[in-house]
Order: structure tokens, then sequence, then C-alpha cells
């Protein structure tokens, strides 16, 4: 069992849902009420990492975060190093490849709370920030923690991109995914199942975890 490649999953996993949670927050809240022109281009930029292939989005992400973009070369003049084929990659090809698991569950709670609800705290004074913690937020809490969860549990299998922008390094881009395929490659069949089942079991987990904190945060009436 590649143990240290689990901890780098979940450590890859806790951190993308920290950085994507926030932000799933503004952005999902902001689709969900705004009204403007370009809203079905935004929303389709949101789900885009969802339906291309992990190779399209390696390969961008190679191009732009190699020693030769200015990312590259920032990240370089400042670090010392390059940033392709480290956790810091990886974990920008996370967030990136999550977004729409966060956001769309987000968005979809926020809609489902509805304009007269914010506008009955209005009238009875509330500020935005007052009805934004006090009734949307409530309302929409098990959308958060479905785009929460999911993103934890999709960052786990997360496979093509972390292959192309991080590699397969002990340490410090080889996560279980990756590790199982190492094994596959290695014909350690024996091991590649005890890791595919611990990543099953830890995905199953997850997505219960899903369900259940979903029905025990649902306000009820």
């Amino acid at each position: 069992m590649d143990w240290q490649a689990l901890i780098l999953a979940l450590q890859l996993g806790a951190a993308t849902v920290a950085i994507l949670l926030p932000l799933a927050l503004l952005l999902g809240r902001w689709l969900a009420y705004a009204r403007f022109r370009g809203k079905a281009l935004a929303e389709a930029l949101v789900i885009l990492p969802l339906v291309l292939p992990p190779t399209v989005i390696g390969f961008y992400l190679l191009v732009g975060l190699g020693p030769t973009s200015p990312i590259g070369m920032a990240w370089r003049s400042v670090f010392g190093t390059n940033l392709v084929f480290t956790f810091e990659a990886i974990l920008i090809a996370s967030v990136i490849v999550n977004l729409p698991f966060a956001v769309q569950p987000v968005q979809r709670a926020f809609e489902s709370v509805g304009t007269d609800l914010r506008d009955a705290a209005a009238t009875c004074g509330h500020s935005q920030w007052q009805a934004f913690r006090r009734i949307e937020l409530p309302l929409a809490w098990p959308g958060v923690v479905t785009g929460a969860v999911l993103t934890f549990a999709h960052t786990l299998g997360e496979f093509g991109v972390v292959l192309m922008i991080g590699g397969s390094i002990p340490g410090e881009t080889r996560t279980l995914s990756l590790s199982i395929y190492d094994r596959v490659q290695a014909f350690d069949m024996a091991g590649a199942n005890a890791m595919a089942l611990l990543l099953m079991g830890v995905s199953l987990a997850t997505v219960t975890a899903t369900f259940y904190l979903a029905r025990r945060v649902r306000p009820h009436g």
C-alpha cells in the first residue's frame, strides 16, 4: 500500500476544497441572482472543465505554467524552481478541474432560495450581508456541503490532468490514482487492487457523507 500517495491525495483534496469553497460561494451566488446578457457564456465557462478531455486541460496548463510562460518565469524568479511537476502545479490544476463540482451545487442551492425571501429581508431592514448570513446561507448550506464533498471526492480520483502537469513524482505529485496506474504498469495487480479498493471505499464514504450531511444541515420548516 502506497500510504504516501494516499496522504498526498488527501492533502490535495483538502487544499482544493479550501481554495474552491469561498470562490464557489461568491461565484455560485452571483450566477444564481445576476441577470446579464453574457450569463449563458459565464455558466458555460464554469462547466467547461467538466466536458473537456483532461489532455486538453493538461496541455494548456503545461503551456500556461511552463518555464517559458510568464507565470512560470515569475514563479522561477521568486522560488528558484520550475512550477510544473510540483505540488503547487497539481493544486492549480485540481482547482480548475473541480470548479464545476464546487460551483454548480452552490448556484442551484442559492437559486432555490428565491428572490422573495431576499426582498422580505430587505423590507425588514436587513443589509445584504445580514440577509446572506442569516437567511440565504443557512438555506443554501446543503448545496455548499454537497459542492465541498463532491470536490474532495473528485480530487481523490483525478488522474489525467494531474499526470500531465505533475508527472508521478513520489512524495511530490504521485497521488493514489497515479500510484495505482504505476502498479498496473509494473504488473503488480495485487498492489493495484488493494489501492483501488481503498480509493473506492474512501470515495463511497465521501459521497455517502454528502447525502447524510445534506439531510442533517437542511433547514426544517
